[in-house]
């Protein structure tokens, strides 16, 4: 099985969410029955009321928008509520009517300025750097610029928000900013929730070898902060995630043996224990991105037996990463392919 150039390229190069999406109707019917579907709001019902409201569009919709962010649960969530809407075509428009209206609405900035980041990525596409052509390379940058400035207004207002640095963070890479500036951006999410797993995963990808970093660099990252985690805690996921790079990086492939490494495959298995394992692990949010993880890396290691209990686990919540890298076009074909194979 062929695996996509574009391996933890997360930055939502895959396109908006627009009327005919996977929150719309077709997909809806599929869901019902009983076929897995990617489900953008990953099942949180606030998120996929905000989702439909913006996809409506219109500033008179900012209010049905707005309430759950003003409601978030803390800095990860705030931040999964507006990455929630970063792909959703047409908010760049009417988020800025609302702010020409309001203009101390810090809010609809926020959520602006993570539209602009996401949209951003959009222009870019799926090519390598050296592959998108100039007209879209400018349209980018020009994007990524009105994100950055809105973005750190947003910081500056709200002195004590963690979703603008992440967002800030998750931008560098686009504008390349150099390592002590990357690093910055990540330890101001860090002082603000300091087991942001969001945070961390963006920050992995910084240091990913694709993006100018290395494979000690990664692995460093990884360890340490799975080993500093509480029990529980989302951050495993990282050794996983650095695994699959490794095994990307090598040329990929279902035949590869990268991950069969005995001394590899005994660290999926340590860092799942105290992740996505432990009784400390809760299902909030986009935890099937990290049971995802650990199936697909599971499989690719050839343990059958442990990516059946994640597949199982996961049951129909697939989700785009870490299957877009096997096929990035439909990255439910690789789940249900593997999960058949696994016997999940």
């Amino acid at each position: 099985m062929p695996w996509s150039k574009e391996f933890g390229q997360e930055k939502r190069a895959e396109g908006a969410m627009t009327r005919w999406g996977e929150s719309g109707t077709f997909f809806g019917k599929l869901r019902g029955r009983g076929i897995p579907v990617i489900d953008r709001s990953f099942g949180d019902q606030r998120l996929a009321r905000m989702q439909d409201a913006a996809l409506q569009g219109g500033a008179e919709r900012w209010a049905a928008v707005r309430a759950p962010l003003a409601a978030a649960r803390g800095p990860e969530d705030l931040t999964f509520l507006v990455e929630g809407l970063q792909e959703v075509s047409g908010v760049e428009r009417w988020t800025a009517d609302v702010l020409a209206e309001h203009p101390d609405d810090t809010l609809a900035l926020l959520v602006s300025g993570a539209r602009h980041a996401g949209w951003a990525w959009q222009a870019r596409g799926e090519s390598l750097a050296s592959g998108v052509p100039a007209s879209q390379w400018n349209l980018f940058q020009e994007r990524l610029k009105v994100a950055e400035e809105q973005l750190l207004e947003v910081a500056e207002r709200e002195p004590d928000w963690a979703a603008p640095w992440y967002f800030l963070l998750a931008c560098g890479r686009g504008t390349q900013v150099g390592p002590e500036v990357a690093e910055s951006r990540f330890e101001e999410v860090c002082r603000r929730a300091p087991g942001h797993v969001a945070a961390h995963s963006q920050r992995l990808q910084q240091l990913c070898k694709k993006w100018g970093g290395s494979h000690e660099q990664m692995f460093a990252f990884a360890r340490e902060a799975a080993r500093r985690a509480p029990d529980g805690s989302g951050l495993g996921q990282l050794v996983a995630t650095a695994h699959l790079e490794v095994w990307a990086d090598s040329g990929g492939g279902e035949n590869s043996t990268v991950l069969r490494d005995p001394a590899v495959v005994r660290e999926l298995h340590a860092a799942a224990a105290l992740s996505v394992h432990h009784p400390a692990f809760v299902r909030e949010r986009d935890w099937a991105v990290g049971v995802n993880t650990f199936a697909m890396a599971f499989a690719l290691a050839g343990e059958d037996a442990a990516a059946r209990v994640m597949f199982r686990s996961v049951g129909k919540r697939v989700t785009r990463t870490p299957w877009r890298y096997l096929n990035a076009q439909s990255p439910v074909a690789p789940f249900l392919l593997w999960r058949d194979r696994v016997g999940g």
